[in-house]
């Protein structure tokens, strides 16, 4: 598991640079985007990964790899506006927006390790395109959490499956980067 948090905090840093060069050159822009704007754009995204995977021709020349680093932030930006809300115009600083990414991803982490912990490394053995899947189904529950105005009876709440699915995603990456 050592290897992992390595590989874990490799990703991160590349998630986290883009993070603050957008935050440099957009401000906290998104910071006015309502939880469901966020999810949907989060399915963007794993939408076209998974299309990636499926089509043997692409007419846009980017690949899974930075369709999983918008997965991260965007799910990051989401966990941020369920502590603080959204706002009617940017308010967040860079360095503002750093701490609070550092702090999401520091309890996400953590939430990894136990996890790892538990279930042994499974996610070893999975394939990239079973860690899409598993994002989409998160997010289709995201989006009937939403859809119940954030009620549930017996399921976890929505930043849980925010975190599950930036757990996916890093999973993922390290899949690739292998």
């Amino acid at each position: 598991m050592q290897n992992t948090s390595k590989q874990y905090d490799e990703v991160i840093s590349v998630c986290r640079d883009l993070f603050i060069n957008k935050m440099k050159d957009y401000g906290s822009a998104w910071r006015i985007l309502r939880l469901p704007s966020l999810t949907d754009q989060i399915f963007i995204k794993a939408q076209r990964i998974r299309s990636l995977q499926d089509n043997d021709v692409r007419k846009v020349d980017e690949g899974e790899r930075s369709e999983f680093i918008g997965v991260i932030n965007y799910c990051v930006m989401a966990l941020v506006q369920l502590e603080k809300g959204v706002v009617y115009q940017p308010d967040l600083s860079v360095d503002e927006a750093i701490i609070l990414y550092d702090q999401k991803v520091a309890v996400t982490k953590a939430l990894m390790m136990n996890k790892n912990h538990d279930y042994g490394e499974a996610w070893r053995d999975m394939r990239v395109s079973s860690l899409t899947d598993l994002i989409l189904q998160k997010l289709l529950r995201v989006k009937q959490i939403e859809d119940n105005a954030g009620k549930t009876l017996v399921s976890e709440g929505i930043d849980a499956n925010y975190q599950d699915m930036i757990n996916y995603a890093i999973f993922a990456l390290i899949h690739l980067e292998e």
